[in-house]
C-alpha cells in the first residue's frame, strides 16, 4: 500500500500552488463576495487553459488521462486558495459520472466540450433538508421528460448541463439534462458564503438523456469519489487557517512578547495541528482507495471526509480566536475560511451522514473480517 504522491504529482501540486498564489486568489474570492457575479470567469479561463478541467477525461475524448490522485493534490490546492470556480461540481461529479457510465454518444458528444470548458457540469441531489435517500426522491421522469425540484444546486449559473438523480418507476436513475433545454426554471439560494452559489432548479417535463439505469448505486460510488476530492479541499483550507495563525501569532506582539509564546495560543496551534495532521492522514487513505479502485472506498471515504470536515471547522474558528478582535473584521481574511468551511460540511451531506455511514462501513468491514 503506497500512500504517498509521485513525483511527477508532487511538482503539479507546487505549480498549482505557484499559479493561485500568482492570481492572488483570495482577493479574487473576495471581489466576487462583493459583486453579483456568481465565480471568477477569468480565473476559470485560466484554469481550463491549464488542463485541469481535463485531468480525468480519456485521451480518445479529449482529455489527459490522469489519474484521480493529480485531481486530490489540485483540490488540496484549491482548498488553499478559496478559489471562486465551479470545479468539484463539474470535475468530481458531473465529468465523473459520464466517464464510468455514460454510454458512447453522451461521452462523444460532451466529454470533448468538458475537457476544453465549453461545456460545465453540476449535479442535482437534494429536495429538502433531509437527507438523500432513494426512497425519497420525488423528483421523476417519464418517457426522458424530467419533472420536480431541486434545491442546492452548485454552480448553475457556470453549468451548461446538471446530472440529476430521479425517479422512473420504482428505479432511481442518472439523467443529465440542458439548461438551457425548454422548462428549466433557476432560482438562486441564500448561502452563507457568497463566493459559492446554490440555487432551486424546477423541472418541468424537460428532455434528458439517461446517464445510468443504476442509479442510486452508481451515486453512492460517485459521492465516495467526491467526498474524497472534497476532503483533499477541506484539508488545504485548514492548512491555510492553521498558516495564517502561526503567522499572525509570530508578529502580533501584546505585553512585550510575540502572542505565540503563550500558552492559550500554542496549545490552540497545537490542537489545529493534531487535527489537521489526522485528517491528513485518512485523505491520504482515501486516496489510496480512490486510486486503486479498492473495495475500502467506502470506508475510507466516510473517514477522510469526517475528519477533514472536523479539521476545516477547526482550524478555521481558531484562526479567528487567534487574531482575537481582528479575527471578526470583514477586512481579515479569516472568516473567508469559515464560511468555506461550514459550506463544504455541507456540500455533500452533513457530518452526521457521513459519521453514519463511517460506523456502517466500520460494521461492514468487521463483519467480513470475523468471517474471515
Amino acid at each position: 500500500m503506497n500512500l504517498d504522491f509521485s513525483d511527477d504529482q508532487k511538482f503539479l501540486q507546487e505549480e498549482a500552488n505557484k499559479f493561485f498564489t500568482k492570481e492572488d486568489t483570495l482577493k479574487r474570492t473576495r471581489a466576487i463576495m462583493e459583486s453579483d457575479e456568481p465565480y471568477d470567469k477569468e480565473l476559470w479561463s485560466k484554469v481550463i487553459e491549464l488542463g485541469w478541467t481535463a485531468i480525468r477525461i480519456p485521451e480518445e475524448y479529449g482529455g489527459l488521462g490522469l489519474s484521480h490522485l493529480e485531481l486530490c493534490v489540485i483540490a488540496e490546492e484549491i482548498g488553499k486558495s478559496l478559489a471562486p470556480i465551479p470545479f468539484s461540481s463539474s470535475v468530481y461529479m458531473y465529468t465523473e459520472a459520464l466517464i464510468e457510465s455514460g454510454n458512447e454518444a453522451l461521452k462523444n458528444s460532451l466529454l470533448p466540450s468538458l475537457a476544453d470548458g465549453s461545456a460545465v457540469g453540476t449535479f442535482a441531489a437534494a429536495e429538502s433538508l433531509a437527507p438523500v435517500s432513494s426512497e425519497n426522491i420525488q423528483t421523476v421522469v417519464t418517457n426522458n421528460a424530467v419533472s420536480g425540484t431541486k434545491i442546492a444546486v452548485p454552480d448553475v449559473e457556470a453549468a451548461t448541463h446538471v446530472m440529476v438523480l430521479c425517479k422512473n418507476g420504482n428505479n432511481v436513475e442518472l439523467r443529465s439534462v440542458a439548461l438551457d433545454a425548454s422548462g428549466v426554471s433557476v432560482t438562486l439560494q441564500a448561502n452563507i458564503d457568497p463566493s459559492k452559489s446554490f440555487y432551486q432548479i424546477d423541472f418541468n417535463d424537460v428532455e434528458s438523456e439517461l446517464i445510468s439505469e443504476d442509479g442510486w448505486s452508481r451515486w453512492e460510488h460517485l459521492l465516495d469519489q467526491a467526498a474524497v476530492l472534497v476532503a483533499f479541499e477541506q484539508v488545504g483550507g485548514a492548512q491555510a487557517s492553521l498558516d495564517m495563525a502561526k503567522a499572525y501569532a509570530m508578529e502580533r506582539y501584546a505585553f512585550g512578547r510575540a502572542i505565540g509564546s503563550y500558552q492559550a495560543i500554542k496549545h490552540k496551534l497545537a490542537d489545529m495541528y493534531i487535527s489537521l495532521t489526522l485528517a491528513k492522514s485518512n485523505c491520504y487513505y482515501g486516496a489510496w482507495a480512490l486510486s486503486s479502485g479498492s473495495s475500502e472506498l467506502g470506508l475510507a471515504a466516510a473517514t477522510a471526509r469526517v475528519a477533514a470536515t472536523k479539521a476545516f471547522q477547526l482550524c478555521s474558528k481558531e484562526n479567528i480566536q487567534t487574531h482575537g478582535g481582528n479575527g471578526f473584521t470583514w477586512e481579515y481574511d479569516c472568516h473567508l475560511f469559515y464560511k468555506r468551511s461550514k459550506v463544504l460540511s455541507l456540500n455533500l451531506g452533513s457530518e452526521a451522514a457521513w459519521k453514519e455511514k463511517l460506523v456502517t462501513n466500520l460494521d461492514k468491514s468487521n463483519s467480513i473480517g470475523s468471517n474471515q
